[in-house]
């Protein structure tokens, strides 16, 4: 008798799948059944947010940001002393920023401060609480605080203030004193290397943005946009979703949607969207290049240098500011696949208007294009393949350099705020090469290549080679310094008059550019 219902059963599920008629209707059914997440505006949708919150922003810059949620809250003037987490704040008078000028935040956990002057003011000013992160770290936090891991262990960091602590997170009013500092990291030994735990996040909210959705939450991300939405929306108790096009249950195609809406709570179709573009950045002419200012040539004469170190095939990342200006002299017949640690592979050059898309930006916030072949991911998915070990190479800026290899680029205390960003996670890859391009002296003159670094770290004994505007250095690991090129023009006697720390000199050394 039984085996009789177990044959039956059988013969039921298989007349089904072979019907598709039958089984596209009972997915319907479900579908029309299923509870909407659908919410009439974006007043509506954030209802029940309060003050104290902990908010998780998508968005990388203004790119992808749920502006329309971001300005229900600012309409909301008893929402108080929130803690937004987000990669950075947005402009001082556009998304995240509008909530820091009405003051309804009282904490940002962020990896960069950037160009923000009202986000750098109330943190130096001891007005706002800042938690920096480096941008790998944090888009792995939430990651995991969305996936039920408690913490992780990571390279980023170790060698740094992230270890030690110590890392201003609120200053006192008058300028004068730290009132409140990060904690040093717990730290462990793998495979003869140390690494930091650090901790998931998790949100009372997360305020997204997709590109396309529907009533049951599935949500679809346009090009870089994808960025650090995807994580938020998994690691926010409540996850709110603003869509730019509602699309009807059945019609996003099954094997496209980026994140699955059992992570999403409410939908609401976002009202206006301005999709501003931080950085419009257009493609120069020939005639235009010709036409440069002196500090511009000089940035030009440095990357023109940096550009001979691509080899055909290579996997790059270029760091925000000058070096990724790089691209732009790639050897013609040399194949490089750029990376851009928002959430590209295979980034292209800058755009002209009529290609400009405010869903493809850089990690320096800038308008650029994505060449064929090339693919765009979230923000955690970008770290992973810089983590583990799949780029050859990553250039960055300095600020200075010691004879070691250590890099500081991330602050000036007290002064100049940028935030690590993704560099220091970059640096802390042990098989990419890393490139730093930087002027040799400062603008008062002062050396940035050192005994020992006088700023806080970036990373430790992580550079392999310095290319500035008079000359090449490599670094010899347990040695120090080796000079192997020289400017056209530029003297051994130069360089050590103008260099803060002792060096060798190849016995090939000459001058190469």
């Amino acid at each position: 008798m039984m085996l009789s219902i177990k044959r039956q059963a059988i013969a039921s599920a298989s007349r089904i799948l072979t019907r598709p008629h039958i089984f596209s209707g009972l997915a319907t059914a479900a579908a029309r059944a299923y509870h909407s997440k659908l919410y009439k505006s974006s007043d509506e949708a954030i209802q029940g947010i309060k003050s104290g919150d902990t908010l998780l922003i998508g968005g990388f810059g203004l790119c992808g940001i749920p502006e329309n949620l971001l300005k229900a809250v600012a309409r909301r003037s008893d929402i108080q002393q929130v803690t937004a987490v987000s990669n950075n704040a947005g402009t001082s008078d556009y998304g995240l920023g509008t909530l820091l000028q009405s003051r309804q935040i009282k904490r940002m956990v962020s990896s960069y401060v950037g160009e923000n002057r009202e986000f750098a003011r109330q943190y130096l000013g001891g007005e706002l609480e800042v938690e920096l992160l480096p941008q790998g770290t944090l888009a792995e936090r939430v990651r995991c605080g969305g996936a039920g891991i408690p913490g992780f262990y990571t390279l980023t960091g170790v060698g740094t203030q992230i270890e030690k602590g110590g890392i201003p997170i609120k200053y006192a009013k008058d300028g004068k004193g730290v009132l409140i500092a990060s904690e040093p990291r717990e730290t462990k030994v793998f495979n003869n290397r140390k690494y930091l735990l650090e901790q998931g996040i998790t949100g009372d909210f997360a305020l997204v943005k997709a590109w396309k959705g529907d009533e049951l939450g599935n949500l679809v991300f346009k090009y870089a946009a994808n960025n650090f939405n995807a994580p938020m929306a998994t690691a926010g108790k409540i996850t709110i979703a603003e869509v730019e096009e509602l699309v009807p249950v059945g019609e996003l195609k099954l094997d496209e949607i980026h994140v699955p809406g059992i992570h999403v709570h409410r939908v609401v179709k976002g009202e206006v969207y301005e999709r501003r573009i931080e950085k419009l950045t257009l493609r120069r002419s020939d005639a235009e290049e010709q036409v440069l200012s002196d500090s511009m040539k000089q940035r030009i004469h440095i990357i023109k240098r940096a550009a001979r170190e691509f080899k055909n095939g290579m996997y790059v990342n270029l760091g925000i500011g000058m070096p990724v200006l790089a691209s732009n002299y790639i050897e013609p017949g040399i194949t490089v696949h750029l990376q851009s640690e928002n959430g590209i592979l295979g980034m292209g050059p800058f755009p002209t208007a009529e290609e400009v898309d405010a869903d493809l930006v850089n990690a320096g916030k800038e308008s650029v294009t994505v060449l064929p072949g090339g693919t765009c991911f979230s923000s955690d998915v970008s770290f992973g393949m810089i983590r583990g070990n799949r780029l050859d190479m990553t250039i960055l800026g300095g600020m200075q350099v010691s004879g070691k290899g250590d890099l500081s680029n991330w602050v000036v205390p007290g002064k100049i705020i940028k935030g690590m960003g993704g560099a220091m996670d970059l640096v802390a890859a042990p098989k990419s090469r890393v490139v730093v391009t930087m002027t040799h002296n400062a603008k008062n003159g002062e050396p940035k290549i050192m005994q020992e670094n006088t700023l806080p770290l970036t990373g430790v004994e992580c550079v392999d080679r310095i290319i500035t505007d008079k000359c090449v250095f490599d670094v010899v690991p347990g040695k120090g310094l080796l000079l192997r090129e020289l400017s056209f023009g530029r003297t051994v006697d130069e360089i050590r008059a103008c260099t803060a720390c002792d060096f060798e000199v190849a016995s090939d050394v000459a001058e190469t550019y």
